[in-house]
């Protein structure tokens, strides 16, 4: 009887509902996922609904966009992404997105957030490229854009493009994307042919890059990458100004005229943050001798 009598007042509607996370306030799970990296978020989002909820606030990706999303938005003829929560102007940012005719592609890194960029063989100035003798386009699903620059046989080799953007602050660094052979399908796999390749093992070809503000890099490397692509590195820039435009001009050369070359596809260039080129790169990036 004693017992019964110190019952405490409610224990007789029996033991208190457990706490759902649907009881915490939408905006503290928010302001917890706003710590987590965004490959985190998605994965706690696709957990939970009230995470996946939570996920859409703005202020937790804000800070996770780069610093000049609005200028990468304005390159979209279409404005798609412009008028969404900043939630999904991150996923947007997260796929390859064409500008400048389809020559030339920018993205973010899903993880970081850092700025990517690939300019197309199309969009650069290629000495005889016009000229089917030396060089012509050749389709293939190995490259993003769908299409590179095939050389049957030259004497004096220039490739050389630029790009006029504005990077959020931070070094970058500068990749060419070469094979050598032309690669093509039988019976299903994947071969390739080296009939053109010649003329790579007696002189290097030269890798350049400069900036408005007076940076230069110059790199010599000696291609010997049959059927593989490689991405060798030109060299790195630094961006201080994140609100200004960098202007950047980059050259591939082999211009000694002593022997033929042939063989080389070029497919396009590309350009990260250089502490993301160094884990997306380790091998390719140490080919070339720096000068």
């Amino acid at each position: 009887m004693g017992a019964n009598a110190s019952s405490l007042p409610g224990e007789a509607d029996g033991p208190s509902p457990r706490a759902k996370l649907e009881d915490i306030p939408e905006s503290c799970m928010a302001l917890v996922l706003s710590y987590l990296d965004p490959p985190e978020i998605a994965k706690l989002a696709r957990l939970n609904r009230a995470f996946r909820a939570a996920s859409s606030a703005d202020f937790i990706w804000v800070p996770k966009l780069p610093s000049n999303y609005r200028y990468i938005l304005d390159k979209f003829p279409d404005g798609a992404l412009g008028d969404k929560g900043k939630k999904d102007i991150y996923a947007g940012l997260c796929r390859p997105n064409p500008f400048d005719g389809g020559t030339k592609e920018v993205w973010i890194d899903k993880r970081t957030g850092g700025v990517c960029l690939a300019i197309s063989s199309k969009a650069m100035a290629i000495t005889g490229i016009d000229d089917r003798r030396y060089w012509n386009h050749i389709t293939t699903g190995e490259s993003r854009f769908q299409t590179v620059a095939y050389l049957h046989q030259i004497w004096w080799l220039e490739v050389d493009g630029d790009l006029e953007f504005q990077f959020p602050r931070g070094t970058y660094s500068l990749f060419f994307r070469l094979q050598l052979g032309r690669v093509g399908k039988r019976l299903g796999r994947r071969v390739c042919n080296s009939e053109n390749v010649h003329g790579w093992d007696i002189k290097p070809v030269q890798f350049q890059l400069t900036t408005d503000d007076g940076q230069h890099a110059v790199s010599r490397c000696m291609l010997d990458n049959l059927g593989n692509w490689v991405h060798f590195h030109v060299g790195d820039f630094t961006v201080e100004d994140p609100e200004e435009l960098t202007k950047i001009k980059f050259s591939l050369t082999q211009i000694d005229c002593t022997h033929t070359k042939g063989g080389l596809c070029v497919d396009s260039v590309f350009l990260c943050p250089s502490s993301l080129g160094k884990v997306l790169f380790p091998v390719d990036g140490e080919a070339c001798k720096k000068l």
